[in-house]
């Protein structure tokens, strides 16, 4: 695909919502948008896309149960173990943006984030960046 768009960014809100127009836990919605998430960048990889920003979790989000956020912080903690060698393999750079020193970030989730920017700092197929706790 030969275009001009170089940056593209996505709000990742809906999730939940749509979980519950089926009958299904929030939860559910979040687990789908993961496949989502995942099409959308072998998307921007194959159209040459070269910044994927997606807002991922707002300080609003804290105000959600404590059920739910601690899903939230588990379930971007679970990705992040299981799908950044796929991603690194495939060339992406991963980057977090927000207020990363936030005390109610799980310190393991805060190790994983660097961890992961410093693993993909030398890919250069599409820099992906997580907006957490913006």
């Amino acid at each position: 695909m030969n275009n001009n768009l170089n940056h593209l960014a996505i709000i990742m809100d809906g999730n939940g919502r749509w979980a519950l127009d089926r009958g299904l836990d929030r939860t559910a919605g979040h687990a789908a948008g993961e496949h989502s998430l995942s099409k959308t960048i072998d998307w921007a990889i194959k159209n040459d896309i070269q910044w994927l920003t997606v807002y991922a979790f707002s300080t609003e989000n804290w105000l959600r149960s404590d059920d739910e956020v601690k899903y939230l912080m588990f379930f971007n903690r679970d990705i992040l173990i299981r799908r950044r060698e796929e991603f690194n393999d495939k060339g992406v750079r991963f980057h977090f943006i927000g207020d990363l020193e936030d005390n109610r970030i799980p310190d393991e989730n805060k190790f994983l984030m660097n961890e992961t920017e410093q693993l993909t700092k030398n890919n250069k197929k599409l820099n992906l960046v997580f907006a957490f706790n913006y």
